[in-house]
């Protein structure tokens, strides 16, 4: 296989220096290496962010109407190479040719949403809100902004941020996942072919170098970011303290409640499937299904026997239903917790790591073909295990077992994670109750990922969000926008004098 080599996109084209530290990049169906990234230090940085802040300074006077024909044109240009995309991200991350395809069509609806963005920057005006006085509102772009986005979606989650970014009148530094970078330097292309200005829109590689100067720059005026708990945190409190605006969306534990007179069958379906896709490495994936009894052993034997069908292998094999994990160590974490959940004293009803995989064997210490793990079922877990307090974000479906209905949304309550949740029944009164009670971002009646189209705003609460803007939609234009109120009167010519009274409304 042929080394690729992968470097930053600043100014409007690839850089060209030489980078002191580089990292590997794996193909995950096979283990190896297939290509080097390029590490940015503090000075590649701040030369993304000197592009950026030079390209803003004509970017934010450019009119409504031409930066929606650049989206319009960028939109295009996505869906006409999706497959390309889609292609590197399976090269790089190891998803299935299709979930990745899903996952450029998923950006794309806010690419779509940002295309509107004449609508979505229209203030309000008053009219005489005094004599001869005028109010109205405007929001203005904020500057150089970034976006620290995580592997397991190296397209879709940089496209929940930088198309509103771009739209509102910012310029954009993205700093993608080292493990599966490519994708966002054919977005780069994209955005120049689409015929976004130079420094617009800029990529920086890295680790925690580049993390830290991007929150240290004085030049970025905000950041989002999307990743684990422990990392969201320290993004929001180092860029806080360096007076940015921040929204940094954290790690998740997602409940799926399933009643007594739930439709099982259903029920055992989204289980699986939002378990497993994505090889569970997605923060909306379903990691803790709660039965509430009588159901358990029902349910539990239902989703046993569709894990077993489940079609395992490399994501460019079009049999392949799921694919290997990220990397070789974020594998072996992830299949440690089926030996600590037994230890604890859970049941493990499927064990993947024996699951057969399409032209190969699953991976063990001494075969290193492939990060391999494959759909993996713990039962009769409590809430004190490491496989349930811990976000595992891989193929393990933890199942808790609750005495009613008021236990279950007990739970689901006390996690400190807030991001998803789903419950399934026949009851709409305890869909609609759950809804009301549930202390979750985001909730689903009978959906399993209740992840919301681009015109509403996806986040969580709790230790889920740092920050008090979710990303996209409403919420997403006012985040990297700052609201401006402007109160103006043009005097009659005729009028004139000094008046020191007290200004009254007559």
């Amino acid at each position: 296989m042929t080394s690729k080599h992968i470097t930053h996109w600043i100014a409007g084209k690839p850089w060209d220096g030489e980078a002191e530290r580089h990292g590997d990049v794996y193909d995950p169906a096979t283990g190896q290496v297939s290509g080097q990234v390029d590490f940015a230090s503090p000075a590649e940085v701040d030369l993304a962010v000197t592009a950026a802040k030079d390209a803003f300074a004509t970017w934010r006077r450019v009119s409504l109407a031409r930066r929606a024909s650049v989206l319009f044109a960028f939109r295009e240009l996505v869906r006409a190479r999706t497959a390309e995309l889609a292609q590197l991200i399976t090269e790089e991350h190891g998803k299935v040719a299709a979930d990745a395809a899903g996952e450029v069509a998923r950006g794309l609806e806010v690419v779509d949403f940002a295309c509107g963005i004449p609508h979505l920057l229209k203030g309000g005006f008053s009219e005489n809100v005094s004599t001869g006085v005028d109010s109205y509102s405007i929001r203005q772009p904020v500057g150089v902004v970034a976006g620290i986005t995580p592997f397991n979606f190296p397209a879709m989650v940089p496209m929940w941020m930088f198309p509103l970014a771009i739209a509102c009148g910012n310029t954009f530094v993205l700093k993608p996942s080292e493990k599966d970078p490519s994708a966002s330097l054919l977005l780069a292309s994209l955005w120049a072919e689409a015929g976004l200005p130079d420094g617009v829109f800029n990529v920086v590689h890295g680790d925690k170098v580049a993390v830290d100067a991007i929150l240290q720059h004085p030049g970025i005026k905000a950041v989002s970011f999307v990743g684990s708990t422990p990392i969201a945190r320290y993004v929001y409190e180092n860029g806080t303290k360096a007076g940015k605006r921040v929204q940094a969306l954290g790690g998740a534990k997602n409940h799926m409640v399933v009643l007594p007179d739930a439709d099982l069958d259903l029920a055992a379906d989204a289980a699986v499937s939002a378990g497993f896709g994505s090889a569970g490495e997605r923060c909306m994936a379903v990691s803790a299904l709660v039965a509430v009894d009588p159901i358990g052993d029902e349910l539990v034997s239902r989703i046993r026997d569709r894990v077993a069908n489940l079609r395992v292998g490399p994501g460019a094999d079009e049999r392949s239903e799921m694919g290997p994990l990220v990397t070789g160590p974020h594998r072996d974490k992830v299949a440690s917790y089926l030996d600590s959940g037994v230890r604890q004293g859970a049941t493990l009803a499927v064990d993947g790591r024996a699951h057969p995989v399409i032209g190969g064997v699953p991976r063990t210490p001494g075969n290193q073909e492939g990060f391999w793990l494959g759909p993996s079922v713990l039962d009769h877990v409590t809430s004190e295990m490491s496989c349930y307090t811990d976000e595992i974000f891989g193929p393990v479906l933890s199942v808790l077992r609750a005495p009613s209905y008021d236990a279950a949304v007990q739970l689901v309550n006390d996690s400190p994670y807030g991001n998803g949740v789903a419950i399934f029944t026949s009851d709409g009164g305890a869909a609609r109750r759950f809804v009301s009670e549930a202390e979750i971002g985001m909730v689903g009646v009978n959906v399993p990922i209740p992840v919301p189209m681009a015109y509403y705003s996806f986040g969580g609460w709790k230790a889920s969000l740092f920050g008090d803007t979710h990303v996209h939609g409403t919420e997403g234009v006012h985040f990297y926008t700052r609201g401006k109120v402007v109160t103006s009167r043009w005097p009659d010519p005729s009028h004139g004098g000094v008046n020191l009274g007290f200004p009254v409304n007559t």
